[in-house]
């Protein structure tokens, strides 16, 4: 017949709903912003800069692999790229396998019609 105390306390947290829910999901959107700002996005670029560096590989470019292995581009192909490692030692190495490229290999002579 009497509603306890305990009761009656529910009944008025049920009323106030909409704003509660959307206080209880702050703490988890404010999570996610951060999440997304602190981590995918700084991996999206990086992704990014490593995809254009190796779509701009040229011939006599020194690179590094992502085994450390150095070496000198002599032939790029659609997904890999011939390797010199040693004089006279070419590999077939997979294009994504190049973490960095240390020095741009040096741009074609201009013709110079001086003969």
């Amino acid at each position: 017949m009497f509603a306890t105390p305990a009761f009656a306390q529910t009944a008025g947290a049920a009323a106030a709903g909409p704003q509660d829910m959307i206080l209880q999901f702050l703490p988890l959107i404010l999570l996610v912003v951060l999440f997304y700002f602190l981590m995918i996005r700084p991996q999206q670029r990086r992704m990014k800069a490593h995809q254009k560096m190796v779509a701009e590989l040229k011939r006599g470019d020194q690179v590094v692999l992502s085994s450390g292995m150095l070496g000198k581009v002599v032939r790029v192909e659609d997904k890999e790229v011939g390797l010199e490692i040693a004089t006279g030692v070419t590999v077939k190495v997979i294009r994504t396998m190049i973490s960095e490229v240390r020095v741009r290999g040096e741009p074609a002579p201009a013709n110079d019609s001086k003969s």
